[in-house]
């Protein structure tokens, strides 16, 4: 039985620990890619891990919000800043 290739998916890794970091890896890989100067076999890579990274930091954008939600009653207050 032959074994057949694997394909070349790569691994988006682990999420990372805080939004922040999240946010700072993403920033490294948008100018990464704009630049244009990845290999092409990375580029794919690259992508897929900002996708992960732009989910990850939208979940917990809307985590936040939920529980400021919760804090107010179930609505958003206008925030003026001073």
């Amino acid at each position: 039985m032959s074994k057949q290739p694997s394909s070349p998916t790569p691994d988006t890794g682990a999420l990372p620990a805080s939004y922040e970091a999240g946010l700072q890896e993403l920033e490294q890989l948008v100018t990464q890619l704009e630049s244009g100067q990845l290999p092409l076999d990375q580029l794919l890579g690259s992508y897929q891990r900002g996708a992960a990274l732009l989910a990850f930091c939208r979940d917990r954008l809307q985590a936040v919000e939920d529980q400021i939600k919760v804090l107010d009653a179930g609505s958003l207050k206008v925030w003026a800043a001073e």
